[in-house]
């Protein structure tokens, strides 16, 4: 039997050797091309010191010496696998507040979730709240509540705006009639509008800009809805209608002049600050996933998916006006930002979209399509914010990690797996059958 000591001698040098091998792999794909380079190295090996792992980290945690562990224990995602299913959780909200504490929401949004806000190793329960976002500019908050979502000026901030939930009711095509929601729309998104008067409310029950006089519903349009249940009424005639909509999303631009949307079923959708619908944009993969608008609300970026690869374009604002294309359809001005990523998550800074995707790679591309640099985090990224000044990025994932990641550092971690330089300061774990959340 290994002694502790032992044990951690080998998962060190396992997990840096890996990280070296698959670091210089990704080089030589990169330069060579991916048919020249062979197998990729395997990352087995360390499987067997997980459970003896875990229990140093929660003593270490205990005592407060996760730095130590984490120089003797350098983090790692591949060796956890095996126990995600049963640990793993969704964490779909986040944000980096100013004071370099982050929130984020712990649980699906369908499940009982909470938020909690973390600082360093303290980790504590926001009481009252399980749902949070903040705008573009990183000024209005947006909270639910049993009877609707209160607008704050800063995190915790003077109430400036409550929007009642949406009833189900609105924008139904005239001629058929649809029961209002047995229960509030628990929103996967909520980002409140760069004046904090209204908040654009992402849910399978639709997605609706909300305001303090009523909600209006973006997605689906009525032309959507009005196809939908004549279909429904003709093939399923002794059913009530609804509405449901799966891989919804959307983004409202830094100078809330756009609002962008869009779900499984249909094109990308952008409307003007009026709720007019201005643009529809036939997506470059099968399914719409994920919109995301530059800081400088310039460009927009635009992600479909099939299974776990997609295509993200890039549609410059100046020209969404009007603007009409079809599934596949090559237009110019469009571009083709990247390709091969379903993207879940993203931000933008400067003159470049950081996303994250279903692999579990923070990628960097241009707004002109040149690839920058990837950063891995394993598993399958599920929500990302930055720093106001574009130097911190925190990210979670699927299987319940949590990174924070100083940007542009020069240097990376030796156990890293990427390419960008990029310094990661700390990781959490936060899992289901875990007493307590865990710094690493």
């Amino acid at each position: 039997m290994q002694t502790e000591s032992e044990q951690q001698k080998e998962w060190k040098e396992k997990t840096l050797a890996y990280a070296k091998a698959i670091n210089d792999y990704v080089a030589r794909g990169i330069k060579d091309g991916w048919d020249n380079v062979g197998d990729e190295p395997s990352s087995s090996g360390r499987e067997h010191l997980v459970p003896d792992l875990l229990i140093v980290l929660r003593e270490a945690n205990r005592l407060g010496r996760t730095d130590e562990f984490r120089e003797y224990w350098p983090p790692a995602h591949e060796p956890f696998a095996f126990m995600l299913d049963e640990n793993g959780q969704s964490i779909p909200m986040l944000s980096l507040l100013p004071d370099g504490s982050i929130l984020a929401r712990i649980g699906a949004p369908y499940e009982t979730g909470r938020v909690v806000r973390i600082q360093g190793t303290v980790i504590e329960d926001v009481p009252g709240v399980e749902f949070f976002g903040c705008c573009p500019n990183k000024r209005y908050f947006a909270v639910a509540g049993k009877k609707g979502i209160a607008v704050t000026d800063g995190w915790q901030g003077k109430e400036v705006a409550f929007c009642p939930w949406p009833i189900g009711t609105e924008d139904i095509p005239e001629g058929y009639k649809v029961d209002p929601l047995k229960s509030r729309a628990d929103p996967t998104r909520l980002v409140p509008f760069p004046d904090g008067k209204r908040v654009l409310s992402v849910s399978e029950d639709g997605i609706f800009v909300l305001s303090p006089d009523g909600a209006r519903r973006l997605q689906p349009t009525k032309e959507e809805l009005a196809e939908y249940f004549a279909w429904s009424e003709k093939e399923y005639p002794e059913e009530e209608l609804s509405v449901n909509v799966s891989m919804e999303h959307g983004a409202v631009s830094r100078d809330g002049k756009y609002i962008a949307v869009g779900a499984q079923d249909g094109r990308h959708h952008v409307f003007d600050a009026s709720l007019n619908l201005i643009a529809q944009i036939g997506p470059h993969n099968e399914y719409p996933h994920y919109a995301l608008f530059s800081d400088d609300s310039s460009m927009l970026a635009l992600n479909a998916c099939h299974f776990y690869n997609g295509a993200t374009i890039g549609v410059p604002t100046a020209m969404l006006e009007g603007l009409n294309t079809d599934y596949y359809e090559e237009k110019e001005g469009i571009i083709l930002l990247q390709d091969g990523a379903r993207v879940y998550a993203g931000v933008s800074r400067n003159d470049e979209f950081i996303i994250g995707d279903a692999y579990g790679y923070i990628r960097a591309v241009s707004r002109t399509g040149e690839y920058r640099w990837q950063h891995f985090i394993g598993s399958t990224i599920n929500a990302m914010d930055m720093s106001a000044d574009g130097k911190k990025l925190v990210v979670s994932t699927y299987a319940g990690f949590i990174s924070l990641i100083e940007l542009d550092a020069g240097r990376q971690q030796p156990y890293q797996i990427g390419n960008g330089n990029h310094y990661e300061e700390r990781r959490w774990i936060f899992w289901k059958n875990e007493p307590a959340p865990l710094t690493w």
